[in-house]
Formats: structure tokens, sequence, C-alpha cells
């Protein structure tokens, strides 16, 4: 509340927005949240988030309202059609995305499957392209793609499908844990053994993995250095000494 009067008196905004997209929500905005509040509070400013699903004109009106010093997007970067750099496969979202693929590869599975949600959400496609391009590094053949929807008999009906097409695929890269866990109770229903038939690994961990049957091994994703450098970045400020961290894979019983 200091900072907001202050900004008033001022005549300059201490408040900076950030719009998150339906769809994002999870670890990777979550921590992101934590480290662009934690650094905006340090330079003496506020955060506000806007989630995606709130209606575009009330964000407007809010905006128009409030003059914040920067408005920001989670992921936007990626949403321009941003083509990987190495440092994107060092530590950034391909970084991530190759961690997945990789961890399959590892493990002798040459036949991936990546199971998708049954609507877009801005990063669906970026996603997918990374996934694509890691495989094509480790010289695996292309990802298969399927779509693993609600309610529940409709996901078991996709998965129960698209084995039968492709029966030779050993192992499902989700696009997040929810999509994970869909298909992990899919197998179930359809008498799968995982990992033994089929092997199963999530993206961008939640809690509700530790808890599904079996355990579902994923990969977290700390962003809170991001929300940091994003910060720093909006104010002015060098980013200097701030860099990024990888994900890391959580060993659970899916594979």
């Amino acid at each position: 509340m200091h900072g907001i009067a202050r900004a008033l008196r001022e005549g300059a905004s201490r408040i900076v927005v950030l719009r998150v997209d339906r769809g994002m929500e999870g670890n990777f905005s979550r921590s992101y949240v934590r480290g662009l509040d934690e650094e905006l509070a340090e330079h003496d400013h506020v955060l506000l988030v806007r989630h995606g699903h709130e209606a575009p004109e009330a964000t407007q009106k809010i905006l128009d309202a409030i003059a914040p010093r920067a408005v920001l997007r989670l992921g936007e970067v990626y949403m321009r059609g941003h083509e990987p750099i190495e440092e994107d496969w060092e530590n950034g979202f391909a970084a991530n995305a190759a961690l997945q693929i990789g961890y399959l590869a590892e493990w002798g599975h040459t036949l991936i499957a990546m199971a998708m949600p049954d609507h877009d959400f801005p990063l669906t496609e970026t996603h997918l392209g990374f996934s694509h391009a890691a495989a094509r590094r480790l010289g695996l053949p292309p990802l298969e793609r399927f779509v693993v929807p609600r309610p529940r008999e409709a996901g078991a009906a996709a998965v129960k499908a698209f084995l039968a097409a492709h029966p030779e695929v050993t192992a499902v890269a989700a696009f997040d844990d929810d999509i994970a866990l869909r298909t992990l109770t899919a197998l179930r229903d359809l008498g799968r053994r995982v990992p033994e038939d089929v092997a199963v690994i999530g993206f961008d961990e939640t809690e509700h993995g530790s808890l599904s049957t079996p355990a579902l091994t994923t990969i977290h994703i700390d962003a809170e250095i991001l929300g940091r450098i994003a910060a720093r970045t909006a104010l002015g400020l060098d980013p200097e000494g701030l860099a990024p961290v990888r994900g890391r894979i959580v060993v659970r019983a899916s594979m």
C-alpha cells in the first residue's frame, strides 16, 4: 500500500501487471510469479496478476485506471514465434522439453508419443515444436501426437484408439501433469501396465502426480529466477548475476 501511495504522490506508477493466459497455471507460473513479486518488492514496486479467463475488457479498464509501470505476459516471447537459440536448449523452455524427451530416450524408448490437451493454449504448438526438435536432435523418429480429452470415458477411448493404431509406441510424454494423469487413468482402465507396457512422463510437476497409481515421473521447473529477471528488465535494471535454473526430473514409478 505504501508503494501505491508514493506512486500517486510522485505521479509515476509503481505497479507492474502480469497477464497469465488460461492453461498456463502450474508450478512454472507459480514460481515465476513468486520471483517477479519478490524482486519487484525489493525495488518498492507491487505486482498485480491477471489471469487469462478474466474478460479482456475488464483487464483493460484496470490498466487504464492504474496506468502501470509495465504490463508483462507470461511466455510472450514464445507466443511471437520465437525460434529456440542455443541458450534456450541450455536453460530455457526448449531445454525442459528436451529433458522430458531425453529421459525417455535414456531408458531406451525410441517410439514416443505426445499426449496433448483437447484445447489449444498459447504455448501448445511451441511446446510441441520444441519436443519434435528435441527428438530430431536425439536422432529419434518423429513423435506421434494424440489428444486425451475429458471426461474419463472419452480419454480411455482416445488412448485405446491411439494404441490400436500405433502399437509400436512404448512411451508417452505428456503436455503437462494433468494430461499425464488422464493418460495414466486411461491406461489403467484399459488394463495396460505402466511402465511395463507403456511408460508415462509428465511436465511441470504438480502435487497430484505423487498421489497417482503408479506415481507420476515428471519434470519439475523452477522459474523464480526468470521472474526476477523479468522484474529487473521491466524496471530498466541490469539482470546480471541472475541465471535461469534448468528443470529436473522427479523420478517416480511411471517410468
